[in-house]
């Protein structure tokens, strides 16, 4: 099992670009669909505790994992797996990147890059939208959903709200209207 779970999680930290929230659909993949550790309504709300706690979401992902899977010892395995990869690879592309840094071809893929990033992500929230039954009938429940995500949005874009602040009165929103 311990071996399992640091290959796993070396695996996507070693194929997985673009930050923590890009990384969300090959995690599921592995932990939902090939090793089957979680049904997707469980790693849903793994996704939403990993998501207020403090640190990187794909680190605290499978922190929470490893954790469910093999206590203490399997929290620290998959979170060093997750992690090791991505503490090489900035290495080496950092000494490399000082070389080139000036180069127009270096330049010009990063533009690139930036729009497969964005679809990562805006892929994950769709799936988390999916996975969470907001998507799946427009219920009451769907329609506050909405207007929580609207009033967060425009708090973090229009008015610059801090998101610790956001998250907060969203939680004590959602106590309001489901508890």
């Amino acid at each position: 099992m311990l071996i399992d779970l640091f290959v796993t999680f070396f695996m996507i930290g070693l194929v997985s670009f673009g930050g923590g929230y890009a990384m969300i659909p090959l995690i599921q993949e592995e932990v939902v669909n090939r090793h089957e550790w979680m049904n997707n309504q469980h790693f849903t709300d793994l996704i939403g505790v990993a998501g207020i706690s403090p640190g990187p979401i794909a680190s605290n992902i499978a922190i929470l994992i490893g954790y469910q899977e093999a206590g203490i010892v399997g929290a620290i395995i998959a979170s060093l797996g997750i992690l090791l990869p991505s503490l090489i690879i900035v290495i080496a592309v950092g000494m490399f990147f000082f070389r080139v840094r000036q180069n127009k071809l270096m330049q010009s893929s990063f533009y690139g890059l930036r729009s497969i990033i964005t679809g990562l992500i805006f892929y994950a929230a769709v799936m988390f939208a999916l996975n969470s039954g907001l998507m799946s009938s427009l219920s009451w429940f769907t329609w506050s959903q909405i207007l929580i995500f609207i009033a967060s949005l425009c708090a973090l874009l229009f008015f610059r709200k801090h998101p610790v602040s956001i998250i907060i009165l969203s939680g004590l929103v959602g106590i309001a209207l489901y508890g």
